[in-house]
C-alpha cells in the first residue's frame, strides 16, 4: 500500500454502539455496515463477539452480507475469546481479528508475552491481525516500544495506539508516534494506527498529528459517537485531510457524498 494512503477504520458498530442503550439489533448493523462499505471505508469493525451474544451473531452477518472491505471484530486476549471471534468471522471475504491487552496492571515480562501470545494465536485463525496495547498513552514510552516490537514479531499486520483516556495532547501524542516508528524494529512490516477518544475535545487533532508522526490508520465513528466522550469523527478527519496545506501529501477513498445518508441514521439512533 502506498505510503502516502491514509486507512479509515469505522469502529461505529463496535465502539459507538457502547453510547446507545441498547445497542444495534441485527438489521440495522447490517444495514449500516452496507452504507459504509458504500462510502468506501477500508475496514468496518463490525462488533465485539466475546461480549454478547447479541455481538456474535451482528459480526457473522456483516461478515457473510459485506463484501469488498476488511470485517473486524474486537476480542480479548484470552485464546477462548479469539476462537470465539475467529468464528464469528467465518463467511468473511476479508476478515480480521483485532485483539488487545493492557499494558499497565501487570508485570511488564507478563505484559509483553501476552501480547505476543495473543497475536500468535489469532494469526491460527486468521492472517490479518490487528493488536491494540490498551492505555498506550499512558504507557512509559520505552515500555510501549517493547510491547509494539514483541506484537509486530508475532505477526501483528497492524497495531493500534490507543489514547484510551485522552491523556494526551497533540504534539505529546505525534511525538509518541514518531518514536515508535524511530525505536521499534521491524515497524516498516506493519500499519501503525491511532484511536483516540474525545473527553477533551482533541480526538481528531490527536489523529490528525498522529498521521503527520507517521500513523496510516486512523480509527473513527460516524458523528464521533463511542464510549463516555466519544471518538474521533470521521467526517472532519476525511475533510482536513483533503483541504489542510500539511496534508496535501496524504490521500483516502471514503467518499463523502455517501455520508449524510449515514450521518442522518446514526443521528436517529436512541443514546443511552
Amino acid at each position: 500500500m502506498p505510503s502516502n494512503r491514509i486507512i479509515f477504520f469505522d469502529t461505529t458498530l463496535r465502539d459507538g454502539e457502547a453510547c446507545l442503550g441498547p445497542g444495534f439489533d441485527l438489521q440495522a448493523r447490517v444495514e449500516l455496515a452496507h452504507l459504509l462499505a458504500e462510502m468506501k471505508v477500508d475496514v468496518i469493525e463490525a462488533g465485539y463477539p466475546g461480549a454478547t451474544e447479541q455481538g456474535f451473531d451482528g459480526v457473522r452477518a456483516v461478515g457473510k452480507s459485506v463484501r469488498g472491505v476488511t470485517i473486524a471484530a474486537l476480542c480479548r486476549s484470552s485464546r477462548p475469546d479469539i476462537e470465539l471471534t475467529a468464528r464469528a468471522l467465518e463467511g468473511a471475504s476479508k476478515p480480521r481479528i483485532h485483539t488487545y491487552y493492557p499494558t499497565s496492571g501487570s508485570r511488564p515480562e507478563e505484559i509483553i508475552e501476552k501480547s505476543a501470545q495473543a497475536v500468535t494465536w489469532a494469526r491460527t485463525f486468521i492472517d490479518d491481525v490487528e493488536f491494540s496495547p490498551m492505555d498506550a498513552s499512558r504507557t512509559r514510552p520505552e515500555f510501549l516500544v517493547q510491547v509494539v516490537e514483541a506484537a509486530i514479531q508475532a505477526g501483528a499486520a497492524t497495531v493500534s495506539i490507543p489514547d484510551t483516556a485522552s491523556s494526551a495532547g497533540p504534539e505529546e501524542f505525534a511525538g509518541l508516534i514518531r518514536r515508535l516508528k524511530d525505536q521499534v524494529p521491524g515497524i516498516e512490516r506493519t500499519v501503525l494506527s491511532v484511536h483516540c477518544h474525545d473527553e477533551r475535545d482533541l480526538a481528531v487533532e490527536n489523529s490528525l498529528a498522529a498521521v503527520s508522526a507517521g500513523a496510516r490508520q486512523i480509527e473513527c465513528t460516524i458523528n464521533g459517537i463511542g464510549e463516555r466522550a466519544g471518538n474521533a469523527s470521521l467526517e472532519p478527519l476525511v475533510r482536513a485531510l483533503r483541504s489542510r496545506p500539511e496534508f496535501s501529501g496524504f490521500y483516502t477513498g471514503v467518499d463523502l457524498s455517501r455520508f449524510p445518508a449515514i450521518q442522518a441514521k446514526v443521528a436517529a439512533l436512541p443514546s443511552s
